[in-house]
């Protein structure tokens, strides 16, 4: 059987004051009235059963997913007692689908994206299972189509087809963000897609690739899973969960495994990651403003995006390139230019404000 898990871990720092240590970004019902991780569950539909549809996050989120995909059996969502990065994540899901199906073919989602049309993205998640259903010893990554020369994208070198499977490409080399100039080169080169953090493998297969080249985690993995369903599976879960050793699935396993492919996915791919990539699902009025959830009043203003939790009117005046995010606990003014920096701001009302704020 085919299953998915999506991972939605994440506390999307740079989405304050909306999203905070207690509703992370990926529930948020802010595109369209839905959360980014019903998003995400909703691209799977017809091709993973709802039944086969996991969602790995953190411990403290749990309520709060089951709340708003109540559709999810509890044993649905794999719940961390702490991040200890994506290897781990998909290590613990794997595992436990090993327990339910040994023979699974297993995706790994994100729940950060915007994804259109959901047509080609469905067709190049099934070209993925269809590869590793036949060669089961693949791994298979997907390389976004680029449409600019990002730099703040890693990035995946295709390389010659795989053999009698036309669509994918053994993979060369997986690179870092690149500067403009390097980012340039690799657009142009038309050898490489954007690393999506998406993948398709079976899961014995991934299983094997942990145990060789991250067997600590392995084994600590297996033991959880080994308990999965009984009395001692929380008691276990917290005892060995935190103690794994904290490393990303592409320096764990992806860069070094033998068998690596990538399955081109020619989409429109928006990361909701910043106030500046919400603003680009809002349509913008004549003078490129746009607002969210709100009224905004803008009288010679361009480039403003204004977003609120509850209505509410924003207005602004004689102003360029700001953003402004209204909740009833805090209010955000910045430049949009300053977007990748809200993190460090968060830190210091952290430090440095009495009240639960983040």
């Amino acid at each position: 059987m085919r299953y998915a898990t999506i991972m939605a871990g994440g506390s999307g720092t740079r989405l304050w004051p909306m999203s905070t240590r207690h509703r992370p970004k990926q529930l948020l019902k802010f595109i369209g009235g839905k959360s980014l991780l019903e998003i995400a569950a909703s691209r799977l539909a017809g091709l993973v059963p709802q039944t086969g549809i996991y969602i790995c996050t953190s411990a403290h989120y749990a309520e709060q997913v089951q709340g708003d995909m109540p559709w999810l059996a509890p044993r649905q969502i794999l719940g961390e007692p702490t991040g200890r990065d994506t290897a781990n994540a998909v290590g613990f899901s794997a595992a436990v689908l090993s327990r339910i199906d040994p023979d699974a073919a297993m995706a790994v989602l994100t729940a950060d994206h915007i994804i259109t049309p959901v047509d080609v993205f469905q067709k190049s998640l099934a070209a993925g299972f269809e590869l590793v259903e036949k060669s089961p010893e693949y791994l298979v990554t997907f390389g976004i189509t680029p449409t600019h020369a990002a730099t703040g994208y890693g990035y995946v070198q295709k390389g010659a087809a795989v053999p009698g499977f036309g669509r994918a490409f053994n993979v060369k080399t997986f690179k870092e963000k690149p500067d403009a100039a390097t980012a340039e080169k690799y657009v142009a080169s038309g050898e490489y897609g954007w690393n999506s953090g998406m993948f398709v493998w079976k899961v014995q297969t991934i299983l094997e690739r942990l145990k060789v080249q991250l067997p600590e985690s392995y084994d600590g993995l297996m033991r959880i899973a080994e308990a999965w369903g009984t009395a001692d599976y929380a008691r276990r879960l917290a005892d060995i969960y935190p103690r794994l050793p904290k490393i990303s699935v592409d320096y764990a396993i992806m860069e070094k495994a033998p068998h690596v492919a990538m399955i081109p996915m020619p989409v429109d791919w928006l990361d909701v990651g910043n106030w500046n990539s919400f603003g680009a699902t809002l349509p913008p009025d004549e003078n490129a403003n746009r607002a969210g959830g709100c009224t905004l009043a803008a009288l010679n203003s361009r480039n403003v995006l204004a977003v609120s939790e509850e209505p509410h009117l924003i207005g602004v005046l004689g102003l360029d390139g700001v953003t402004v995010i209204h909740t009833p606990q805090a209010t955000l003014v910045c430049r949009s230019d300053q977007a990748e920096s809200i993190k460090q701001l968060v830190g210091w009302v952290e430090k440095n404000v009495k009240g639960d704020y983040v």
